[in-house]
């Protein structure tokens, strides 16, 4: 590889994506087409990224099979950060078992990475932790060992092993500051700020606060009985009662977990649970029913009993809390994705939020008219994202290692 492919392959691998186009800019054969296409997605300009890399992968022959891997596991990482979930993961899948055969063990775990990052984005939680296992970080460079914390914190920060996600972006640090490439600096940072921003508000006793991911940990391994709005399951420990198919149920759960150790009235149950303004016999009967179906769900864990003006929910703990959202609106799981502020298609919204299409759509349409998302763009290229924050630029950061040398 010539002179100049090698001082662009070093500034990419630098954070100097302007720099590897000084020196490749003009060139159009297989490797200047590929790290153009990498130092242009660095930039934010996907669109002319992914023609570069696919021209790249075009220019180099049948025989070049490693340089091929290479630009499917840039457009890959093109794919994840606009958030196109649709694009054909067995490609990326090949080209790191490709890449490992010919030894470019770099770019190999680059691909392990993005895979991990993408089951981590559609909750596939126990694939992407499998996969990660297999990955050995240690002898990579700096940049490649990043991405590998990253991508445990956010296994732990998803299962709210807080602790293991706070060592995880400490060694992440690390390594960004030795590799020294600012963007990675920067993305390590934002993580850690995550986790101390407030994740939830505890509801018990009558009074709410907000709590930090680390509190939310520390109530899990208390004993106490839960009722998560968050997740929409009931817990103590390590058992688990979901409730996120079953929303009457849930409602019914919150609201007898809210007043505990108070009972709560039937008016107010049938306006949680079913909206009902004015109770009838056909209404007190459903609640009746559907109190049973409650009681049979939590048995083990709580027990439900009628009181003169209502139910009351009794446990078997010594304490009941109850976990809400930061900030409760109408669909906030479509804004909580659209939060990450890159822009999202509604198809690619309905495969992270396991729903389906039309749902996300109608969600899009009226937070839309909320002015709380915008779109761009028509037909299948119509992209969905939340308003910036006047004043504050929105910066890409496309980490990674690079095609080597």
């Amino acid at each position: 590889m010539d002179s100049l492919i090698t001082a662009a392959a070093r500034a990419l691998a630098a954070g100097d994506p302007l720099g590897a186009l000084n020196r490749v800019a003009l060139r159009d054969d297989g490797p200047a087409l590929a790290l153009r296409g990498i130092a242009m997605a660095q930039l934010g300009d996907l669109p002319r990224a992914k023609a570069l890399l696919k021209s790249a992968a075009r220019a180099f022959g049948p025989k070049e099979a490693m340089a091929r891997a290479r630009c499917v596991v840039a457009e890959a990482e093109i794919a994840l950060v606009s958030r196109d979930l649709t694009w054909p993961q067995k490609a990326l899948e090949r080209a790191r078992i490709t890449l490992d055969e010919h030894g470019d063990r770099v770019n190999a775990a680059h691909a392990g990475y993005l895979e991990t990052r993408r089951l981590l984005l559609i909750g596939r939680l126990d694939e992407a932790e499998r996969l990660l296992a297999g990955l050995d970080p240690t002898p990579l460079p700096p940049a490649a060992r990043v991405a590998h914390e990253l991508a445990s914190a956010g296994i732990a920060i998803r299962r709210v092993r807080i602790k293991a996600a706070r060592a995880a972006l400490t060694r992440a640090g690390q390594a960004a500051r030795a590799a020294d490439i600012p963007a990675l600096t920067a993305e390590v940072d934002s993580a850690v700020a995550a986790l101390d921003t407030p994740a939830a508000r505890l509801i018990a006793r009558h009074a709410e606060r907000p709590i930090l991911l680390d509190e939310v940990e520390t109530i899990f391994a208390s004993g106490a009985l839960v009722i998560d709005a968050c997740r929409n399951v009931v817990r103590q420990g390590d058992s688990i009662v979901p409730l996120a198919t079953r929303p009457v149920l849930f409602a019914l759960a919150r609201a007898l977990g809210e007043a505990w150790p108070a009972d709560v009235s039937r008016a107010t149950l049938l306006a949680r649970a079913f909206g009902a303004r004015h109770a009838d016999e056909s209404h007190r009967a459903r609640l009746r029913v559907e109190i049973g179906r409650l009681r049979a769900e939590l048995q083990g864990l709580a027990d439900i009993g009628a009181t003169s003006q209502g139910f009351a929910l009794t446990t078997r703990s010594r304490d009941l809390v109850v976990l809400a959202p930061p900030v409760e609106e109408p669909h906030a799981t479509v804004l909580a994705f659209l939060a990450d502020g890159e822009s999202w298609s509604s198809s690619a919204l309905a495969i992270a939020l396991d729903a389906s299409p039309r749902t996300v759509q109608r969600a899009l349409e009226q937070l839309a008219g909320a002015a709380k998302v915008r779109s761009f763009g028509q037909g299948r290229a119509r992209r969905w994202m939340t308003p910036p924050v006047l004043g504050f630029p929105t910066t890409l950061l496309l980490p990674g290692p690079l095609p080597s040398s």
